[in-house]
């Protein structure tokens, strides 16, 4: 089953693994439907250490937004905040942050919606990925039928119990398609990746612009009207004060242009450097998803290997291990398909690069086709001006495992304890009902897989209810 949804479109995100209907329903209709809490891995402190170690509570706040704040209320520079991963913005979430900073400043910190538990101090800086997973605690609203009439709470956990029972007849128990989500391309306003293929390309100014104009779905009428003014002005003054307020990172971008004319680079280096590497890391993704999108609709297994793919070891962590890929050829292939239905091994796709490898056979000819499609297939993926935004490219498990799923009902909330979002009703294009039942879901993923792609297997709606 495939989707019509234009942002899925946009970041190959179509397909489902069941056939199946789904619940429908909408994410984040008040913000604390969506707990995420980070499973840490173990830092090792040192009272004389450098960095303060501290679990942060953030209720409703963009992660990068929140690392911006913080370093401007501690007098440091952004670069002196690690953390493991970015999280939801609409939702309440919980993770280690290392902060270059004293346990005195960052103790007296206090910012609304925000918790800080001081744990120590530390030598040990984290980034990306150092973690070892998440735990979810997620509630779906307004569960519909595809036909917009209300689902009960019977007939919603019954069809989720069926999409939970396929998933395990059609890929092993636990295991789910390991889709990229939206969050990594930009939810509803799929940019990122657009923006990664300009850097790649070497074109800054197209970079930037993209950035700043690109137009989204279902844009606030602020937010729209100051991108299309930018479409049709370029970078102005007026663009400047047209740009609502929480738009922090293009106007820091245009305030750059308006005082260094032309200096595009500059402008792109405004962004902080984690999200300038996930403009990268997005124009992977958009191929890693059509590779699996091909692979799921061309009928070919993903939970076990055919000849050709490129299989690696799982860590005790969940994670591949991408230096241990090999080829299956006709005769390993049973004892490979074994350990992969033992979670020992894992099929894989392409996040290419400079020194990208792909599969061969049938799967050679599906990971190939997505590059070309992307119009990346003659870029070197070498970006001379930022050195370390350079991929040399790597592998991704085509599936995932979720863990301890318990899926069970809550009540129909008061309209007044909801946001604006659902407040304002479906539109035309949802799969929403507020009569529908209320299914809560919670599970725990490892690190790099998104909740939002496991619900979307449940939920089968448009992104943007996600």
């Amino acid at each position: 089953m495939t989707s019509s949804d234009p942002v899925a479109r946009a970041i190959g995100l179509e397909g489902y693994a069941t056939k199946t209907t789904g619940i429908g329903g909408v994410l984040k209709a008040r913000v604390s439907d969506f707990r995420v809490d980070e499973i840490s891995t173990s830092i090792s402190f040192d009272s004389r250490g450098r960095f303060t170690v501290a679990r942060i509570t953030l209720t409703n706040w963009e992660t990068n937004k929140f690392c911006n704040n913080l370093a401007k209320r501690l007098g440091i520079s952004r670069n002196r905040i690690f953390f493991a991963g970015t999280k939801d913005k609409r939702a309440v979430t919980q993770q280690i942050f290392i902060i270059d900073a004293t346990q005195h400043k960052v103790a007296q910190i206090d910012m609304p919606d925000v918790e800080i538990e001081i744990l120590g101090r530390t030598h040990q800086k984290i980034g990306f990925g150092n973690h070892r997973g998440n735990r979810f605690t997620i509630v779906v609203r307004g569960c519909c039928h595809p036909d917009g009439t209300p689902m009960t709470e019977d007939e919603a956990l019954a069809e989720a119990e069926l999409i939970k029972n396929e998933l395990r007849q059609n890929l092993g128990e636990g295991i789910f398609p390991n889709w990229i989500g939206p969050q990594r391309f930009g939810s509803g306003r799929p940019v990122t990746a657009e923006v990664g293929k300009h850097v790649l390309a070497g074109n800054f100014q197209q970079a930037v612009l993209t950035y700043l104009s690109m137009e989204g779905f279902d844009e606030n009428p602020e937010v729209a009207g100051f991108r299309k003014h930018v479409r049709d002005n370029g970078v102005t003054a007026e663009g400047l004060e047209l740009a609502p307020k929480w738009l922090g990172f293009e106007s820091r971008m245009i305030e750059h242009l308006l005082n260094n004319q032309d200096d595009y680079l500059g402008a792109f280096k405004k962004l902080p450097n984690n999200l300038q590497l996930m403009t990268i890391h997005a124009a992977q993704s958009i191929i890693f998803n059509q590779s699996l999108n091909r692979r799921i609709s061309s009928g070919l297994p993903i939970s076990t290997p055919i000849e050709g793919d490129l299989v690696g070891r799982i860590d005790e962590k969940g994670q591949l291990n991408v230096n241990s890929c090999v080829t299956v050829d006709s005769r390993t292939l049973p004892r490979i398909t074994r350990n992969c239905q033992l979670g020992r091994l894992v099929t894989t796709g392409p996040l290419p690069g400079s020194e990208i490898y792909v599969a061969g056979g049938k799967s050679r000819e599906i990971e190939l086709s997505a590059i070309s499609e992307s119009g990346l297939a003659e870029i070197d993926w070498n970006i001379e001006q930022i050195p370390r935004l350079s991929s040399k490219g790597t592998r991704r498990a085509l599936v995932s495992n979720f863990n301890d799923l318990y899926i069970d009902s809550v009540p129909i909330a008061i309209p007044e304890s909801l946001g604006e979002r659902w407040n304002s009703g479906p539109s035309d294009n949802s799969r929403w009902h507020p009569e529908g039942a209320c299914i809560r879901f919670r599970f725990s993923l490892s690190s790099g897989s998104y909740a939002t792609t496991l619900l979307r297997e449940f939920m089968q709606c448009p992104l943007n209810q996600l």
